[in-house]
């Protein structure tokens, strides 16, 4: 692959990043990466058994904390123990699972890869001195958020399409953040970022016949190793002048791998009252207001 790589991650000596999801996939590459830049990184996971195992293997400026995203207790008590970092890398996330809901009765999926990370940034953002970079995927075409049955009380559930509307949620929130974070002064950035299709555990938790198709996808060409597709978070992550709220992705068919750049998106992300009425829900919803002026 030409383009940029991990060998152009700028030094990081000095730097503090919180990574959720660290333990395993593209969070594991991200964090591995940026200890190697110089970093020191929080593995932000809920099995800490898994991330103990890769601060092992990275050595003394990784540590673990535990974050279950699917507990907003949790997410208040992981907060509460962060006394600042310069990035936050919101990577944590589950695919297409089957129907159940979260600790505070959320569907899982928006519960855990919107909600969750949406109420941790509130949480720190004011500790936060650079960017937060938040995780989609291309598979945020085929969100379609129903505001007012975010968490499908009223309509029989579809996996796929919960995974869709998650996906679309944090590109919404990423945009939507960037705005007011411009709106108020602040010079801190909010990025967006998508893998491509990479090979991860993420694939074959459906408990259906799709997981059949996504195992044989991560063997064929078009998908590409985890390293690979972390490249365009540490890319939002680490690289000095990129603009906020750019949506960042592999550039080669059509999106699916290759080295990260600007990337396509659906255009109903750039809504701003669609994405107003959705930040409003969630902070309902959290109970976690933004202050997006707080600490610079």
């Amino acid at each position: 692959m030409s383009g940029w790589t991990n060998s152009d991650v700028p030094d990081q000596t000095g730097r503090t990043f919180v990574v959720t999801g660290a333990n395993s996939g593209l969070g594991y590459q991200t964090a591995k990466v940026l200890v190697r830049a110089g970093a020191d990184v929080v593995l932000a996971c809920r099995n800490t058994a898994k991330a103990d195992a890769v601060a092992s293997e990275l050595g003394p400026k990784a540590t673990v904390a535990k974050l279950d995203l699917a507990d907003l207790e949790s997410v208040r008590s992981f907060a509460a123990g962060v006394t600042g970092a310069d990035v936050l890398i919101n990577n944590a996330g589950l695919m297409a699972v089957p129907f159940r809901r979260t600790t505070d009765g959320f569907e899982m999926q928006i519960g855990t890869n919107h909600l969750g990370h949406f109420a941790l940034t509130a949480l720190l953002l004011p500790k936060i001195t650079e960017r937060v970079v938040t995780v989609s995927s291309t598979m945020h075409q085929i969100g379609n958020i129903q505001l007012d049955d975010l968490n499908w009380e009223q309509r029989r559930y579809r996996r796929w399409r919960a995974y869709g509307d998650s996906k679309m949620a944090n590109l919404m929130f990423g945009k939507e953040l960037a705005a007011r974070l411009a709106a108020a002064g602040s010079s801190k950035k909010s990025l967006i970022a998508h893998p491509g299709y990479a090979s991860t555990e993420l694939q074959g938790r459906s408990e259906n016949f799709s997981d059949f198709f996504a195992k044989l996808g991560n063997k064929l060409p078009i998908a590409q190793p985890a390293a690979d597709g972390a490249l365009p978070q540490l890319y939002a992550a680490t690289v000095p002048d990129v603009e906020s709220g750019t949506f960042y992705g592999p550039t080669e068919m059509f999106g699916m791998r290759g080295a990260p750049g600007r990337s396509g998106y659906k255009k109903a992300a750039d809504d701003a009252g669609f994405r107003a009425a959705l930040w409003e829900e969630s902070e309902r919803l959290t109970g976690e207001k933004f202050d997006v002026g707080a600490a610079g």
